[in-house]
């Protein structure tokens, strides 16, 4: 269970870089460079997909949904 929930914490930590890079390089006019860091972090999260899943079936199977 340990596990699972460093995963949450690692999708939170690479939603916040994310955004938090988004933000810096879009108030700099560098709207380029922030487009790509967006997609950068999607092709991240992308990679964890099958993580997320595994973490909702737990999820489901713990509470009997």
């Amino acid at each position: 269970m340990e596990m699972d929930v460093d995963l949450i914490f690692k999708i939170a930590a690479i939603g916040i870089l994310v955004a938090a890079l988004n933000q810096v390089l879009t108030r700099s006019g560098r709207d380029e460079q922030a487009t790509m860091v967006t997609l950068a972090g999607l092709v991240v999260l992308m990679l964890v997909v099958q993580e997320i899943s595994d973490l909702f079936e737990l999820i489901r199977t713990l509470f009997d949904l």
